[in-house]
């Protein structure tokens, strides 16, 4: 049977809990860098990288339709989503008479993301919208892993 050395048993558990301290901090620090009465949003939520993409995605776009951003949204799909989704979602806006992102009339007041699954070279990505008057709905992102570039957008999820 292997004796641990007690002062090296202490020493890695310090070194432990410095770094779940340090993570721990370095996310406080980004919510409270927020500014007053902004919701943490998502951003601080997503622990992969197309969930980030997906959140930097929905927030820059979220900006551009509320037009805080001095972009437009279609700028913003154009520099986020593989050119044919962008052309379908322009054909489902016009038949839904709806936002093609939201999937809704109306702007989300908050949302969090999550990554479902990754296959084959892609992340399928839930993300869920919360409303105002309550109530929330989920949109699924498939994201390529490589260059992560959204390549489906939808109400179910692609695979």
């Amino acid at each position: 049977m292997k004796r641990m050395n007690p002062m090296r048993t202490a020493l890695a558990g310090a070194a432990v809990l410095l770094a779940v301290g340090g993570l721990l901090a370095t996310s406080a620090q980004a919510v409270s860098a927020l500014p007053p009465g902004a919701v943490a949003t998502a951003e601080v939520r997503a622990g992969t990288p197309a969930a980030h993409q997906v959140v930097v995605f929905f927030e820059e776009y979220r900006r551009a339709v509320l037009g805080t951003s001095g972009e437009q949204p279609s700028d913003v799909r154009k520099r986020f989503l593989a050119p044919a989704l962008d052309r379908r979602l322009d054909a489902w806006a016009q038949e839904h008479d709806a936002d093609p992102v939201f999937r809704a009339q109306n702007v989300p007041v908050d949302w969090s993301v999550q990554q479902v699954k990754e296959e084959y070279g892609f992340a399928s990505v839930r993300l869920t919208e919360f409303w105002g008057g309550g109530g929330s709905q989920d949109v699924w992102f498939t994201v390529r892993v490589r260059d992560l570039k959204i390549v489906e957008l939808g109400d179910q999820p692609a695979f």
